[in-house]
């Protein structure tokens, strides 16, 4: 047999391996993939040398297994030789840890095929030899970035913005410590995201939208976390901040979709050919930077209310002297040094540096601030799917965060965790099982066997293959379509009626998992899952109820299947969920009837079923869900039946206060509902005005987002209007 895809493997291995001993590549964590990668092809290629010698039987198996590890060493080389400095690490880090995962289990895999064909071989030295191979190639194992960053964006779906231990470590690991050089990774990721839409390459710029609302949220947990201060030990107002460098403002500029910038900053942004706003993500009309004198006065009134000297700024030498007090500083003062505080939380004002986590050297810190309000960057346009009702005067703006379903990113996850996926928040819930199985490629006999054992008439055999199909499909888009096309679907959906409440979780997650893959949604979809997920809904454990109502999701994302849930008793199941269920069932049950409310006959079923009086208590933020609740609130309020309920329950107040203190999606859409509630009724207009809402309105109207601004003036002039309206009645 011919050893053609040997020796092109075994050259192909020889090539890589020259260059990562010649490698410049800077960044650590690339430069320990690659070092990964070229020691389990040292460890390999001796086998196969001893295989174009003929010292080892050929087989077919080995070919094909050696042709797919050539492409992907080849296409490593490829990447290391494109590689530059200019490149964004987080897109270097998901690029380069797939690789070297597939060059890992692709080389342990041609051990096993070795190993099996060397069992007829009275040559033990040559079975010990492939034997060390395998146990060395396992021990090659480091931390992977890729996952804190998969999880991160897994994250980024919660109402809250969080500075969670994997946006730690992704700064911490990428170097992303400073604004500086969170500032080039956000020029990176931009002329990526460019090139990307001009090739049409729409997986890619999907994906680099991501991580452009990434870069946003890692911003922003900078801000919370780092607590910057001035040598002065006086908090810098957020506002008073440069969305792009963080750094205190001093030529203060607008730009066209009316964001106010840094002039050194957003024109270095616009010298790149960048002409989006990196705030709003809107398509900027004209370059032109205006002088925003008004936040210049603010800032300069705040300095000498406060006895301070504005900073200058030294861009060529990428210096950014810091704030100090008039007449107490020194030259060696004035030098900026970034750095990373503590990431734990501390309300503490020193400006002594923290240990973080297992590793942040101790640096001296800039300029910055406590953060005293939730963060007023918007994520980015394009990293969201927008959802909002069919009425044109429905004021919601809740947004789903989503991953691309082109290009799946390879995952871990510890147990019970979630991830998103899809066209909204599929949530799949990671077994407690190996980590490395759950990455294996299946075959279609095992599947087949699989689904007998579904068959079975023993709840035990039962139970094991519905964990193994649930675990085949957790992480594995491969796997997700041979299971669908293996014919699992069905036998998974009876067993939604099993009385074994283990078995029914870990049939209803393996469906969730396969949902994942589209072709797989619809023949769930069409073999009537509909009924037995609203059983598991009604009757299973904690896990099996959030993974239904997740899975219901799923379904309603088609949009037929939005009216036929509604229709089939769904709603009351999902509802009862969102008032008792674990926090993360009751997220799982807000997602599925919000999506669900997006299809107008939906609206008053959830509301006849109780569901305002669970939001309005969810708006609370001591829940972690007042953006999931006002959002579902949005959309119910374009009903009257809808408005009745929120002034009825008391949500009136607490709107008010998401509008004062929320997020900037929370303030949108609280200030959405109450214009629907004065709009449609003068009582609920003077319950509103009762309860203060003016004053955040005026600040919303100015500082808001373009959808916020928008309705808090319309809000606003409502007031006005009312009033000269009741002033005049009275003269005449």
């Amino acid at each position: 047999m011919d050893e053609t895809s040997e020796r092109c493997l075994i050259n192909s291995i020889s090539r890589f391996i020259h260059l990562v001993s010649c490698q410049t590549i800077k960044l650590k964590p690339i430069q320990k993939d690659y070092k990964t990668m070229a020691g389990a092809l040292k460890l390999l290629k001796p086998l196969l040398d001893e295989v174009v010698d003929y010292k080892i039987p050929l087989d077919e198996v080995l070919n094909k297994e050696c042709e797919e590890l050539d492409m992907v060493v080849n296409e490593a080389r490829e990447f290391m030789e494109n590689w530059s400095p200019k490149m964004s690490k987080i897109f270097s880090v998901l690029h380069s840890e797939p690789l070297m995962m597939k060059i890992q289990s692709s080389s342990l895999e041609i051990c096993h095929i070795l190993y099996r064909l060397l069992q007829s071989s009275p040559s033990n030295s040559s079975m010990s030899a492939v034997q060390h191979c395998m146990q060395e190639i396992h021990c090659l194992k480091q931390e992977r970035i890729m996952e804190h960053i998969t999880k991160a964006m897994r994250g980024l779906q919660d109402d809250t913005i969080r500075c969670t231990d994997h946006l730690v470590k992704i700064i911490e690991s990428l170097g992303l410590t400073s604004n500086q050089e969170l500032l080039k990774e956000s020029l990176a990721v931009e002329m990526e995201r460019i090139r990307a839409e001009r090739n049409q390459n729409k997986g890619h710029s999907d994906q680099m939208n991501y991580i452009v609302d990434l870069i946003s949220h890692i911003r922003d947990c900078m801000l919370k976390i780092e607590r910057f201060e001035a040598t002065s030990g006086v908090p810098i107002p957020p506002y008073f901040r440069c969305p792009l460098s963080l750094e205190l403002m001093i030529d203060p500029v607008i730009v066209a979709s009316g964001q106010t910038y840094e002039r050194v900053f957003i024109q270095k942004w616009l010298d790149h050919g960048l002409n989006i706003c990196p705030k709003t993500r809107q398509t900027l009309a004209h370059t032109n930077l205006i002088p925003n004198y008004t936040v210049k006065a603010m800032i300069e009134n705040w300095c000498e209310e406060n006895n301070l000297r504005l900073p200058s700024y030294s861009v060529h030498n990428n210096i950014v002297s810091v704030l100090s007090p008039l007449d107490h500083v020194s030259a060696q003062d004035l030098i900026r040094t970034d750095s990373f505080r503590s990431l734990r939380g501390s309300n503490s004002t020193s400006r002594s540096s923290v240990d973080v986590g297992n590793g942040f050297q101790k640096l001296k810190i800039d300029v910055s601030s406590r953060l005293t309000e939730k963060s007023n960057h918007p994520s980015p346009e394009q990293s969201y799917i927008h959802s909002r009702s069919e009425s044109a005067s429905s004021a919601i703006s809740s947004v789903e965060y989503m991953l691309p379903a082109s290009k799946e990113l390879s995952r871990r996850c510890s147990k019970n965790e979630k991830s998103s996926e899809l066209s909204g928040e599929i949530i799949s819930e990671c077994p407690a099982a190996s980590p490395s199985r759950s990455d294996e490629v299946t075959t279609t006999p095992y599947v087949k066997k699989l689904i007998e054992d579904l068959n079975s008439t023993s709840n035990e055999i039962q139970a094991s293959a519905a964990a193994e199909l649930r675990l085949l499909a957790k992480h594995n888009m491969e796997n997700r379509m041979i299971i669908g096309n293996c014919g699992a679907i069905p036998p998974l959906l009876s067993l939604l009626y099993s009385e074994a409440q283990l078995t029914q979780e870990h049939a209803v997650t393996a469906l969730l998992n396969l949902s994942i893959n589209d072709e797989n949604k619809a023949m769930i979809a069409e073999a009537g899952a509909i009924e037995p997920l609203i059983h598991v809904l009604k009757s299973g454990n904690g896990g099996a109820k959030e993974n239904s109502a997740a899975a219901l999701f799923s379904l309603s994302v088609l949009e037929e299947y939005k009216a036929k849930i509604g229709r089939s008793g769904a709603v009351k199941a999902l509802v009862d969920l969102l008032g008792s269920g674990t926090l993360r069932g009751r997220k799982d049950a807000a997602t599925a009837l919000f999506n669900l409310s997006i299809f107008h006959e939906n609206k008053a079923r959830i509301i006849q079923a109780g569901a305002v009086k669970h939001l309005v208590d969810l708006m609370d933020p001591s829940t972690g869900m007042v953006d999931k609740a006002v959002a579902l609130l949005a959309n119910l309020s374009t009903v009257g039946e809808g408005r009745l309920a929120i002034a009825r329950e008391g949500g009136i107040p607490s709107l008010v206060e998401v509008v004062e203190s929320g997020s900037q999606r929370g303030k949108e859409n609280a200030a959405s509902i109450l214009l629907q509630l004065c709009l449609h009724s003068p009582k609920f207009c003077t319950l509103v005005l009762q309860e203060g809402a003016v004053p955040p309105l005026v600040g919303l109207s100015q500082s808001g987002t373009p959808r916020a601004k928008e309705k808090a003036q319309q809000l606003l002039s409502h007031f006005r209007n009312q009033r000269e309206g009741s002033t005049g009645k009275k003269k005449s």
